[in-house]
This record gives structure tokens, C-alpha cells and sequence, in this order.
């Protein structure tokens, strides 16, 4: 199974396990299922910890680094998925978050999110 995490989802895993539901931690531990952490939530990260957004103060490098050591890997932003943003239907105006859901679409993974609204997008969204 391909996972691709939202910004706090993949701040909760890596800080804050307590916040996921016992049966998500599992899922994000066995070796089978692929974790992708997205550039997108690292530039996310980077401009509400700049913005002194409540929930954000950490360093950005930081986080991406714990979760390379984790086991996560890193979903670099492509063209083809930003362009992917203009065909999405006008369900979320969280530019983060609709980025986040191109990427997991172009790559066939799963987002797993906190934010009951996305699950709107379709099957794709596991909101926990």
C-alpha cells in the first residue's frame, strides 16, 4: 500500500504519535506499505513555522530529516502534478492541501488526513 501524508499527519507520526488512532500507527510501521512525505508539506511546514502559525515550531529540515530516518520517503513536487491542481473540483481552497491530494492521485497512494472536508475527494482520503 502506497500512504502519502498530510502536513500534520506527518508532524503527529513523527512527534505526536499519541494523536493517531493505535491502528494508523501500525499501518505507517509495517514494512509492506510505502510512506511518502511530501516537499509540499516541508514548504508548508517552513511558512507557518515563519509565520508563527500555533502547531508550527519546528524547522523544516528537521522534520524532513526524522522522517528520511524513519523510513518515510520524500515525494518531490513535479510539474504534472501541480498541473494536476487545475482539474481538481473546487471542494478545498487549502492550496497545501490540494496539492497534496494531485500528488497522491499521480502516484496512486492514499492520503491519509486529520481534515474531515477533504474526504470529499473521493476514495483516495483516508480521513482518521
Amino acid at each position: 500500500m502506497r500512504i502519502l501524508l498530510d502536513t500534520h499527519v506527518l508532524l503527529w507520526s513523527l512527534g505526536q504519535p499519541e494523536h493517531l488512532p493505535r491502528d494508523q500507527r501500525d499501518t505507517l510501521c509495517r514494512r509492506e506499505n510505502e510512506v511518502y512525505f511530501s516537499a509540499a508539506s516541508i514548504w508548508e511546514i517552513a511558512i507557518k513555522t515563519g509565520l508563527k502559525r500555533f502547531g508550527f515550531n519546528c524547522r523544516p529540515d528537521d522534520i524532513a530529516a526524522a522522517a528520511r530516518e524513519t523510513g518515510f520517503t520524500e515525494l518531490p513536487v513535479l510539474a504534472r502534478q501541480a498541473s494536476q491542481v487545475a482539474q481538481l473540483p473546487p471542494i478545498h481552497g487549502d492550496p497545501f492541501d490540494r496539492l497534496l491530494i494531485a500528488q497522491a492521485m499521480t502516484v496512486r497512494a492514499t492520503f491519509v488526513t486529520a481534515d474531515a472536508m477533504l474526504w470529499r475527494y473521493g476514495a483516495l482520503v483516508q480521513v482518521i
